[in-house]
C-alpha cells in the first residue's frame, strides 16, 4: 500500500513536470588566462561588473555590458581616459575602486560586482576571494591570444556578446590579413627598423614578446628592441643611438601634453643625441593614435592600430588606406557611437575630446 503511494506520488511529480522549462543555470564555471577555474555567475545572473584592467574596460563597452560596469582601475578616469566616457558614459558614474594590483575593499563591499576582470595578478585575487568575488583574470601578448580575451569575455557574458566577440574577431583577421598580404613579402632590407617609446625618463620602450612587438612586425617593420623580452622596459640612452632606428613611434605617455608636444618634437632635432639618430635626421618620428584605449597597447583598437602603423611604415602602398574612414567606421560598428570629423581627427592626433 505505502508503495503504491510512493510511486503515485512519483507519478504525480512526473506530469507536474511535463512542459516544464528547465531551471536556468545560476553559474558557470570557466578557466581563465592564470590556467584557473573560476564560478563564475551564470549571464542573466550578471548585473553589477567590476574591472581593474584599464584595456579591457573597452572590451567591455564592445561586448554591450559598458552600462553594467560599477568599477574600475584608477587610471581610467574620465579625466585620464576622455574618449572612453564619451563612448560609455557609465564611466562617469563608477568608482574608481582598483589599482592595476590592489583593490579598494570599502569601495567593493559598496559597489557589490558580480564578477571581476583583471590582469593576472595573485594579490588581487586573494583580495577578491576573501569578499566572495569571481575574479577571471586575463593577459595576451599576441593577436590570437587577444581575439581569446574576446572569447572568454563573451562567454561570461552571455549570446549577444559573443556574437560582438565575433564580429570583432572576425574583423581583426580580415585587417590583418589584408595588411599581411602585402608586408609578408617584403625582404628584411625594404623594413623599416621601429623603436617604440612609452616614456622619455627613463627612457622606456617596448620589446619582443609583446603586443607592440606584434603590430610592428605585422605593419611591414622591424622592432629593434625584440631582443628585449616584454614591454615597458627601460633602455639607456647610449644603446637607443646603437640601435639607431628609422622610425621612432612615440605612445601618448611619451608627450602628455598636446600644448607642448609639437616644441618637444622640435627640440629632438637641436638635441645633440637624438639629432644623431636616423628616424630624427629624416623627420620619421610620430605620435600614436589615442582613443577609447590606447591604440598602440593591450587594447581593442590594435586592429586599428596595425592599419594605421602599415601606412605609416609605408606610406606608398597603403596610400588609398583612409584611416579617419575606418575609425569612423569602426566606433560606429564595435562601439556604437557615431564620431563626428572633428572627433576623428582629435583621435588621430592624440587629442582629449574637446567636451564630456
Amino acid at each position: 500500500m505505502l508503495r503504491t503511494k510512493a510511486l503515485a506520488a512519483v507519478a504525480c511529480l512526473s506530469c507536474l513536470s511535463v512542459g516544464m522549462p528547465a531551471m536556468a543555470a545560476i553559474q558557470q564555471t570557466v578557466t581563465d588566462a592564470s590556467s584557473t577555474a573560476v564560478a563564475v555567475p551564470a549571464p542573466s545572473q550578471i548585473h553589477a561588473i567590476g574591472d581593474a584592467w584599464p584595456a579591457h574596460l573597452e572590451v567591455l563597452s564592445m561586448l554591450g555590458a559598458g552600462a553594467k560596469v560599477v568599477s574600475y582601475v584608477n587610471v581610467d578616469t574620465p579625466e585620464k581616459r576622455p574618449w572612453l566616457a564619451v563612448v560609455n558614459p557609465q564611466m562617469k558614474q563608477a568608482s574608481p575602486a582598483f589599482t592595476k594590483t590592489d583593490v579598494n575593499v570599502e569601495e567593493m563591499l559598496k559597489d557589490k560586482p558580480d564578477v571581476v576582470f583583471s590582469i593576472v595578478t595573485p594579490r588581487m585575487r586573494t583580495k577578491l576571494q576573501e569578499l566572495n568575488i569571481p575574479n577571471v583574470q586575463l593577459t595576451f601578448t599576441n593577436f590570437k591570444e587577444l581575439e581569446k580575451t574576446f572569447d572568454l569575455t563573451a562567454k561570461i557574458l552571455g549570446p549577444d556578446a559573443q556574437k560582438r566577440a565575433d564580429d570583432f574577431n572576425a574583423y581583426l583577421e580580415e585587417k590583418l590579413q589584408q595588411v599581411r598580404s602585402y608586408t609578408s613579402t617584403l625582404p628584411e632590407s625594404k623594413k623599416p627598423r621601429v623603436l617604440h617609446v612609452v616614456h622619455f625618463n627613463p627612457l622606456t620602450i617596448d620589446g619582443g614578446h609583446s603586443l607592440i612587438d606584434a603590430w610592428i612586425k605585422a605593419a611591414g617593420g622591424v622592432n629593434v628592441a625584440e631582443d628585449v623580452h616584454g614591454s615597458l622596459k627601460v633602455t639607456s640612452k647610449e644603446q637607443m643611438l646603437a640601435w639607431n632606428p628609422d622610425v621612432i613611434i612615440f605612445g601618448g605617455s611619451a608627450m602628455p601634453d598636446p600644448a607642448t608636444r609639437a616644441s618637444e618634437l622640435k627640440a629632438l632635432e637641436s638635441d645633440p643625441m637624438w639629432a644623431s639618430v636616423n628616424a630624427v635626421k629624416h623627420h620619421q618620428v610620430y605620435i600614436n593614435p589615442n582613443g577609447a584605449f590606447l591604440w598602440d597597447r593591450y587594447g581593442a583598437e590594435t586592429a586599428l592600430q596595425v592599419q594605421w602603423a602599415a601606412k605609416t611604415l609605408h606610406p606608398e602602398h597603403f596610400k588609398n588606406l583612409d584611416m579617419a574612414k575606418e575609425t569612423k567606421s569602426f566606433y560606429h560598428r564595435f562601439l556604437n557611437y557615431d564620431l563626428t570629423d572633428k572627433q576623428v581627427n582629435e583621435i588621430l592626433q592624440d587629442l582629449p575630446p574637446k567636451t564630456l
